[in-house]
């Protein structure tokens, strides 16, 4: 699904050039659960983002869905990314002015679906997500725990290929992280691809796959089980 080749990314201001991503080689199989830890600033997130196609490498490839994507112009990663990529972020990223349903209904409205198949998706994956007595409240009016389940249903409702998971669990207590886990992970179980960014190693476990990473590169891969196709 995904492979990056000598992946690179550069930040250049007027007085200093720093590395974020230095040569790094990875490959993402349809159907795993790769977690990537590292400390703070070594590139985690930036991986992410270029893997999400929020941002392009300064040098080498990025191969998703068997295209070469490194040098799309942002209309085209925007395409590609709305019709394959969701995204659960640690800040939950819903829209306070928006209810519950509104939130989770924001991709299918991008993706051109009528009404009433929105109101179809959206009423089934709070139903999945056991939100569904919150369908018109406010994110505000939710806790911690309730706002990221909200985000997760946002990042499934159009059935994306690929998940991408920036720190889903830094803003929750340990059970509302552990629920949040345990929503991956049979999302998972049922298909989609995941990349998670964490710092836990206890949710880095729920991975196949843990890939560290150290001041840009790749040090090490830590495969476990078979994981689900």
């Amino acid at each position: 699904m995904i492979k990056t080749l000598n992946l690179k990314k550069l930040y250049t201001t007027e007085e200093v050039e720093t590395t974020a991503l230095n040569n790094v080689n990875i490959e993402i199989d349809k159907g795993e659960f790769v977690s990537i830890m590292g400390p703070s600033g070594c590139g985690k997130s930036t991986l992410l983002n270029i893997l999400g196609l929020l941002d392009n490498p300064s040098n080498g490839e990025l191969h998703f869905l068997e295209h070469e994507v490194s040098k799309y112009s942002e209309r085209q990663r925007a395409q590609l990314r709305k019709q394959n990529i969701g995204f659960v972020f640690q800040s939950f990223n819903l829209i306070d002015e928006l209810t519950v349903f509104e939130n989770v209904e924001l991709p299918l409205l991008y993706l051109g679906y009528s009404s009433s198949e929105r109101k179809s998706k959206v009423n089934e994956v709070l139903e999945q997500m056991e939100i569904m007595h919150r369908v018109n409240h406010f994110p505000q009016q939710l806790s911690g725990g309730q706002q990221q389940r909200v985000a997760v249903a946002r990042a499934i409702v159009s059935s994306p290929k690929l998940i991408l998971a920036d720190e889903p669990t830094g803003n929750l207590d340990s059970e509302r992280g552990d629920e949040v886990m345990s929503l991956l992970t049979g999302l998972n179980e049922n298909g989609t691809t995941i990349v998670m960014v964490t710092h836990s190693p206890t949710y880095a476990e729920y991975g196949n796959r843990i890939i560290h990473l150290f001041d840009g590169h790749v040090v090490t891969e830590n495969y476990k089980e078979k994981f689900h196709v």
